[in-house]
């Protein structure tokens, strides 16, 4: 079968050349799992097509085998030959390049190219795209080259044509003006439409209310893309990059690019996974002159956490965290606790010296937990951001919070899961009634709150603004309760800094924990693996059954027990011991599809379940059961922030 360079080919080539080669070949391991529903799910993406649709009515589908290029450029090129039309997902072809089009309005020789994004803008904001230095925002390159790519393909095949690009993206500056306009889009996986999405029967554009969407002109960017004056990077030019990757891409020809700090992500990383190749290995070694064994074993420089000369070091020629020099870190120290480039040092000096123990600062630990105030209490919100809003008056990627769990601790070491709350209703708007369940569990004392990280006092914040712009009764009292367990953002009109404000869990990980088991990451699924197989109390306790430990659990049995062994008698990881929310995909894996995405900074399982919940038609079974797993992940979250604290708690008393 023919190979046509198409648009997503054509990102991927923008992001690393060699990866045209190893994508569409088999023998190499590809970590990058791709699953259309699933990302509908997490994204809505194509829930906003099908909005846009409407918002185009009187369309008309190009339908057919998406890889039957001919039989669709025909049905195309027959649609085109009306003066006036507007076609879904027209196909067009040119010397080796392939594109598909969201929306197509043709009023003679006259088109508007239009690309539908579920991306966000404000279409107040005059720096969205562009920034005040007058270049290209680098969180809009990817989606700006693409539609540069499409008009390139389309002036090509049709000359004469006078071709106008947009973006048409979701509007934050905009609210919802009718209620249940997510739920006009429902999504499933079982649908013969290439977009997955039911869109209610009989719906007109009179029914979704005010548009919520923004049509960006990007003629003047897609010009300056195409002449060079922008770029993606210094590698290539636009049209040098679409020359390159459709002669080698069409040919099978691999494009060899210098390895770089990017490769710390490359899906292509997985070391001989069911005897297939390593494309990275590949490439390390046909550059460097570096040993296979170095290469697969050895860290690198970009495993450095939140190393920022990562990427100036491997262009000057070191490539390993063993090659690092004092000197190439600026080293700052922090009166209290380890400073960020402290971290980085032991990390590396670590490395260097071949040193797998664990660092812990006892005093500083010793000082944080004196002033800690029992029972404390840990928490664990689970949240969600929409495109398309569920409830009249509200703004889209409004952020919703869906769940959370609390334990708490008393000061005689017992553990109770104490509260917990979850909506699982579709179309409801549940972080009001959330706010009042959290209020309730957590004003019965004055003991210390704990997070992991700065999510939960960033979804606060946000709910803080959406009680502000409420009629909500006990407005005052919530707004009370939220400036007392937290702390204002930067930006905030109105300053506070709560006398209970939640003390961050990771943040003392950060100053006074580091393990080398970690590897640089103070994510609660690197740290918690950690400080298990390192505490023999844990240990212990925790590889025994709930019943036998005598700590409370609302959602597991009695017979629970947290911690299995491997074959190499090293702790399995209690998240891996829950139900898989989806077939075949880990939590990991899920985390990885929704990195991208606004204002979600983990949780991929939980977030893509609650999306499942809202948006697609399922039996009450099926639904139970979800519900049911969102409730154990949640459960564990807090869990593990305990499992942490007594690991702290231990560590200062012996």
């Amino acid at each position: 079968m023919k190979r046509y360079l198409s648009k997503s080919r054509f990102k991927l080539g923008l992001e690393c050349p060699t990866k045209l080669y190893y994508s569409n070949n088999k023998e190499y391991a590809n970590q990058k799992k791709e699953d259309d529903f699933l990302e509908a799910l997490a994204q809505g993406g194509f829930q906003v097509e099908e909005l846009a649709r409407l918002e185009y009515e009187g369309g008309i589908l190009v339908e057919g085998n998406p890889w039957d290029y001919d039989l669709v450029v025909e049905k195309t090129n027959e649609l085109l030959k009306q003066e006036n039309v507007i076609i879904y997902e027209p196909a067009f072809l040119f010397n080796n390049c392939f594109i598909r089009v969201d929306i197509l309005v043709k009023r003679g020789d006259i088109v508007e190219l239009i690309e539908v994004k579920a991306k966000s803008i404000n279409s107040n904001d005059e720096f969205s795209i562009i920034g005040k230095r007058g270049g290209l925002r680098s969180e809009w390159k990817a989606y700006l080259f693409d539609i540069a790519f499409q008009e390139y393909v389309m002036k090509n095949a049709f000359p004469n044509w006078s071709i106008k690009p947009f973006l048409l993206l979701i509007d934050k500056s905009k609210t919802a003006t009718v209620d249940g306009l997510n739920q006009k889009f429902k999504i499933t996986s079982n649908s013969n439409n290439r977009t997955g999405i039911i869109v209610e029967k009989g719906i007109t554009k009179k029914d979704i209310g005010e548009s919520i969407l923004a049509k960006i002109p990007v003629d003047a960017i897609v010009s300056n893309i195409q002449s060079g004056v922008y770029k993606y990077d210094e590698s290539y030019s636009f049209i040098e990059a679409v020359h390159l990757f459709t002669e080698h891409y069409s040919k099978d020809i691999k494009i060899n690019s210098p390895v770089n700090v990017k490769c710390k992500n490359c899906e292509f990383y997985t070391i001989y996974e069911n005897n297939l190749k390593s494309g990275y290995v590949e490439c390390w070694t046909n550059q460097l002159n570096l040993s296979k064994k170095t290469i697969e074993n050895e860290p690198k420089v970009y495993e450095v956490s939140n190393f920022k000369s990562a990427s100036k070091l491997i262009e000057s020629g070191t490539y390993l965290m063993k090659d690092i020099m004092e000197d190439d870190i600026t080293i700052l120290p922090k009166t209290e606790g380890m400073s960020s480039s402290e971290r980085q040092w032991l990390q590396i000096d670590k490395v260097k010296e071949k040193d797998n123990t664990p660092y812990i600062d006892i005093d500083g630990l010793k000082l944080e937990i004196s002033n800690w105030k029992f029972p404390l209490h840990f928490i664990d919100f689970e949240t969600s951001t929409v495109a398309i809003p569920f409830n009249k008056g509200k703004k889209p990627y409004e952020q919703i919070a869906f769940q959370f769990s609390h334990h708490k601790v008393l000061e005689n070491g017992s553990i109770l899961h104490e509260t917990e709350y979850i909506n699982s209703e579709a179309g409801i708007f549940p972080n009001f009634e959330f706010l009042r369940a959290l209020k309730k569990a957590l004003s019965l004392d004055k003991g210390s709150i704990f997070k992991y990280s700065y999510h939960e006092n960033t979804i606060l914040n946000a709910i803080y603004e959406q009680l502000i712009s409420s009629n909500e009764k006990d407005k005052e009292e919530l707004v009370d309760f939220i400036q007392s367990i937290s702390h204002s953002k930067k930006d905030s009109a109105i300053s506070w800094l709560g006398d209970r404000d939640m003390i961050d869990l990771c943040e003392m990980v950060k100053l006074y924990y580091y393990d080398p088991q970690t590897k640089g990451s103070n994510s609660i699924k690197a740290v918690l693996p950690a400080v298990l197989n390192r505490s023999s109390y844990l240990k212990n306790k925790y590889s025994k059954s709930i019943k036998e430990i005598s700590i409370s659990s609302i959602n597991f049995n009695d017979d629970k027990v947290f911690i299995l062994f491997d074959e190499n008698d090293k702790i399995i990881s209690p998240y891996k011991s829950l139900p898989k929310l989806f077939d075949e995909w880990s939590e990991d894996e899920l985390d990885s599809l929704i990195s991208d995405l606004e204002g979600i900074d983990n949780g991929g399982s939980a977030l893509i379940a609650y999306s499942k919940l809202q948006f697609q038609e399922m039996n009450n079974a099926e639904r139970l059961e979800i519900r049911k797993a969102l409730l154990m992940y949640c459960e564990l979250d807090t869990l593990a922030m305990v499992m942490i604290f007594e690991f702290f708690r231990e560590s200062i008393s012996s």
